[in-house]
């Protein structure tokens, strides 16, 4: 399997498994939904559910892998301000648990870049 390929199988992976969590344990994300958005913060997070399966989908077949790619980077982008709102709520938790919600902030990036190179890669890499 080659890199484009693995990085693309990992995403699809990751992917699956946040949007099945985002629908069967709505309330555990719910709190990291930023405030400043209007609504219940339980749509965002249905929503985000929902985009991450369907991203994992594109994802996991090669003939849309590479517009899985480009969703994934978008999807990406959009979620950050809710790891920005995590590390801001988080900031008096205990080091473990900060610790976590800070580094998600430079990992989102690393997702970032692997979704563009499965996206330059499509379904030859």
């Amino acid at each position: 399997m080659s890199g484009g390929r693995r990085t693309a199988a990992f995403l699809t992976v990751l992917l699956g498994g946040a949007g099945v969590a985002h629908l069967a344990r709505p309330q555990t994300f719910d709190g990291i939904v930023p405030t400043a958005l209007p609504g219940p913060a339980r749509a965002y997070t249905y929503a985000s559910g929902v985009a991450e399966l369907g991203v994992a989908g594109l994802l996991a077949v090669p003939r849309t892998r590479r517009l899985g790619g480009i969703a994934a980077v978008a999807l990406f982008v959009a979620v950050f301000p809710a790891n920005l709102q995590m590390a801001y709520d988080w900031r008096g938790t205990r080091p473990r648990t900060r610790a976590i919600a800070l580094g998600r902030l430079p990992l989102q990036g690393v997702l970032i870049a692997q979704a563009r190179h499965v996206a330059t890669a499509g379904d030859r890499g």
